[in-house]
């Protein structure tokens, strides 16, 4: 599940010093965007690279923007898009960067008439104003072009003491890559601030905060750069106590560094400043679902809730942290009123979906994704989880075509190639699996789950050596992934360790002591090794875990069976076996053997004739059979079914291997005379020179 964090406005209430005096009255958002689309350009690099930037001084032909440092800050060949589609070589010679500041200013001539930025005064713009974001979103794969982007919001803080780069704005609206430079505009339409760190914390997931640069501190550094907007600053402001919005920015930054408890105790501060802030609730109750802490946080979003009965934002976070306790229900039951409040909420029916998903109804999930791609296109999250629901109903082409597309929007998407790789895995296309988990771990390597899959895909190739090092990888990255411990059993018994296989098994039942594949695994080494007791004891054990798992009877009844000579109990094991799935081809061959040793040939007829109507490449029935039917003279339909056979599996002509697989030795003796015979003879003659 993916988890986004969005802040709404803070009121604080806390107001300083008014540069311009001058009554205005405020705009529409209609007007400011206006405003914003005039004085907001695009700065792009051939590389390609892209931002954005405000035009703040005409001096005869040159126009002079601002723009965030890190934009121009790679010597490059930019040029500037006006907003009517001019494009406007850079003079590099003319990038100018601000000391200790993301900002910068850069140069171009035209002699047209572009509008200039009004300067506002950004130490006015309190917690709870109103903010407009403008700017060019960099290019997706939904949207092939940079088109000029206008997004409301409010100012969630400004904090007297800036973060490292001078960010000290922080405020609610939607902004994406690209936007870097744009116009912070207040509801005058004056430029208050640079935008310059979109709502993404390390692992790109969507926080909610975004980060500009006050236009009051390029008004104060201006003149090392040579820029005279014509506006003066105010003074400095007096520090005074800190404010809630001090707190708040600095949990912000604690928390998009991963130091969540950091942010915790930044939040808790705040709120004692202001305990009526529903964005502080927000915030530590998103720090401390991220530590775990999901009883914890669902306070704070109740608490948010109470502050802010309508903020879809804190039902859905509430919603992800009680599915996280298990309540689906709950979860759905918040999402949905998310959306009541805001239908146009993506990642609320996003969560949606997973949680429907989880619920088994995968076609209600897809729904879901479908809805959230139409409010979004571009959200690879939505594709990747409508491709697992597709997966999960046996669509393994439409996942893939999912997969493709959210890899398309984000190629460093590990779990969607985890996941594509999962699926050509299951269509057979083992070495495209492989590449995908290649991949991922490029992109991640100590990604545990894609050397637990390229293992077991190598496995299946026939490398178990390979296999066994991408197993032993991920238990360096990771020594309690029992899953992995139990793989590297498998491909440890596949070469012969049985005590190696059960000392794999053993670590894994300590790591998860409910773990049934486990007892079934060393279930299947001890018998190999001849402690069937100790075999039955294990599959036992699986099932007391899990009594519908088909193969733990199986297994028991062939331990019960061949090594105890417990007829009685080796049938009643097949049965449970093939009760739980009718469709279990093996069981049915099993007990043809045990009604065959019992004499009872029809019903072992019968039997095997029902493992191979289930499975037709199963040799071993057919050769069971071929030689029945031999003896009972049906002397035709038994040469057809052993070349049958012995077509998908020469062993089956060995008397060796018969006498491994434990078949009698009335059965050896009767399929000796049989592959004696000279169709049989001359049958194996040309398999064999082939």
């Amino acid at each position: 599940m993916k988890f986004y964090y969005q802040i709404t406005p803070a009121i604080i209430g806390v107001a300083i010093a008014i540069v311009q005096p001058q009554a205005v009255m405020a705009l529409s958002a209609g007007e400011v965007n206006n405003i914003a689309k005039q004085i907001t350009v695009l700065i792009q690099s051939k590389k390609p690279k892209y931002g954005s930037g405000v035009i703040i001084k005409k001096d005869g032909n040159t126009y002079t923007v601002l723009t965030a440092a890190h934009v121009v800050e790679v010597k490059d060949n930019y040029e500037i898009v006006t907003a009517d589609g001019k494009t406007y070589a850079v003079n590099y010679s003319s990038v100018k960067q601000l000391p200790g500041v993301d900002l910068a200013v850069v140069e171009f001539s035209s002699n047209q008439n572009y509008n200039v930025a009004k300067i506002g005064n950004s130490d006015s713009s309190s917690e709870g104003t109103t903010a407009y974001v403008a700017g060019y979103p960099a290019p997706t794969f939904a949207i092939n072009q940079s088109i000029y982007t206008f997004s409301n919001g409010t100012i969630t803080a400004n904090a007297s003491k800036p973060l490292r780069d001078g960010y000290a704005l922080v405020y609610s609206n939607n902004t994406s890559e690209g936007m870097s430079g744009g116009a912070v505009l207040n509801e005058k339409g004056e430029l208050i601030g640079v935008h310059g760190r979109a709502d993404l914390d390390t692992k790109q997931t969507k926080t909610g905060f975004n980060l500009g640069i006050p236009i009051n501190t390029f008004l104060r550094m201006s003149a090392q750069v040579g820029v005279d907007t014509g506006i003066s600053a105010p003074n400095t402001p007096v520090a005074t106590a800190p404010k809630a919005g001090d707190f708040l920015i600095q949990a912000v930054d604690k928390y998009n560094k991963g130091d969540f408890q950091g942010a915790i105790t930044d939040f808790t501060q705040g709120i004692k400043i202001n305990p009526n802030s529903a964005e502080l609730y927000i915030g530590r109750g998103n720090a401390r679902y991220t530590l775990g802490d999901n009883q914890g946080a669902i306070a704070d979003y109740n608490t948010a809730l109470k502050i802010n009965p309508n903020y879809a934002i804190a039902y859905n976070n509430r919603g992800i942290a009680r599915s996280a306790l298990g309540d689906k229900q709950g979860a759905i039951a918040d999402y949905n009123t998310a959306l009541k409040i805001n239908p146009n909420y993506a990642i609320a029916y996003l969560n949606l979906g997973v949680d429907h998903s989880a619920l088994g109804d995968k076609q209600g999930a897809i729904a879901d994704y479908n809805t959230a791609l139409k409010i979004n296109p571009n959200y690879a999250e939505a594709y990747y989880s409508r491709g697992n629901a597709r997966s999960a109903l046996g669509d393994k082409q439409g996942a893939i075509a999912d997969y493709n597309t959210a890899l398309k929007i984000n190629p460093k998407y590990t779990d969607a190639y985890l996941n594509r790789g999962l699926a050509r895995y299951t269509l057979g296309d083992k070495q495209g699996a492989i590449a995908d988990y290649n991949t991922a771990l490029k992109i991640n390597p100590k990604y545990t789950d894609a050397y637990l899959n390229r293992g077991l895909a190598r496995y299946t190739l026939g490398d178990k050596q390979g296999a066994i090092a991408d197993y032993n990888t991920a238990l360096k990255i990771n020594p309690n992934y029992a899953l992995a411990y139990l793989n590297l059993g498998v491909a440890r018994l596949d070469l012969g360790d049985k005590q190696g296989a059960i000392a794999d098994y053993n670590t894994a039942l300590k790591i998860n002591p409910n773990y049934a594949e486990a007892y079934i695994g060393r279930g299947n080494a001890r018998s190999d090794l001849g402690d069937y007791k100790g075999a039955i004891a294990d599959y036992t054990s699986a099932l007391k875990i899990n009594p519908n798992d088909a193969q733990a009877y199986n297994n028991r009844g062939i331990a019960r069976y061949y090594k105890l000579g417990d007829q009685q109990g080796a049938i009643a094991d097949y049965n449970l076996a093939l009760k739980i799935n009718p469709k279990y081809a093996v069981a049915y061959d099993n007990l043809g053997f045990v009604y065959h040793d019992q004499g009872n040939i029809e019903r072992a007829i019968k039997n095997w004739e029902s493992a191979i109507s289930l499975d037709q490449k199963l040799a071993e029935p057919l050769m069971a059979l071929a030689v029945v039917l031999y003896t009972k003279g049906e002397k035709e339909q038994a040469i057809t079914k052993a070349q049958q056979a012995l077509s998908i599996d020469k062993q089956y002509a060995d008397l060796g291997f018969l006498k491994k697989n434990n078949w009698s030795d009335r059965l050896i003796a009767d399929t000796q005379k049989f592959l004696e015979i000279p169709e049989m003879r001359s049958f194996l003659g040309q398999a064999n020179s082939r």
